[in-house]
């Protein structure tokens, strides 16, 4: 095992996920979703802990376990508004969510295309917004992001590294490759923004909404 993957499996074993999690986990994985690393919901719960989120979008629900790790960072009344367009994973996720104990009025899932739903979500209404789902429309995914956060709002683009393919010759990049790549190179040039590529995961793509110059 190299260095780097030693380093990634002692990150992902530091925190160990309850029977919750796991039982999440192993049914996203059963039913061919990719669910986010033990290191990776971990820095998601950090995260919107670190902001007391209140208000958050989570593009791409799969199984539920992200969103697990979004509501035990959350405030206490927090609601997840949670997208994605396979109904079956989404029951999943509800059904986990709930036995959870995180009740209806802290939920909203949403089934559909994420970029025909997130223009419906209220302007710089949301602290936090993650993006884990189709790798092609993530600069559509970031242009709504910036509308939809608060000044101090904190993005999230996970799986941005694409497993290192992005920091390979761009000349024979597959589409979804092509769109991280863009993706990455909008958001370290938005004045908008402050951000940082992390590699947690693979690769989190943090961003905070700035708030506007007087």
């Amino acid at each position: 095992m190299s260095t780097s993957a030693g380093a990634a499996a002692y990150a992902d074993g530091y925190l160990t996920e309850d029977d919750a999690l796991g039982g999440v986990r192993a049914r996203g994985t059963s039913a061919g979703a990719h669910p986010i690393s033990p290191a990776g919901g971990a820095a998601l719960s950090v995260l919107a802990a670190t902001i007391s989120a209140r208000a958050v979008v989570e593009i791409g629900t799969g199984a539920g376990v992200s969103g697990l790790y979004l509501l035990r960072g959350m405030a206490s009344d927090g609601v997840l508004t949670t997208i994605d367009v396979d109904p079956e994973l989404q029951r999943s996720a509800r059904r986990a969510f709930l036995d959870a104990g995180y009740g209806p009025g802290r939920l909203r899932l949403i089934n559909g295309m994420a970029l025909d739903v997130l223009p419906r979500l209220t302007d710089g209404g949301y602290d936090l917004v993650v993006a884990d789902a189709v790798p092609g429309e993530y600069p559509g995914y970031l242009a709504e992001a910036i509308r939809l956060l608060r000044p101090g709002g904190v993005l999230v683009l996970e799986g941005v590294l694409d497993g290192g393919r992005i920091a390979e010759d761009a000349g024979g990049d597959a589409p979804g490759t092509a769109a991280l790549r863009e993706t990455a190179g909008l958001v370290r040039d938005d004045d908008r923004l402050l951000s940082a590529l992390l590699p947690v995961a693979d690769g989190m793509l943090c961003a905070v909404r700035r708030e506007p110059a007087a």
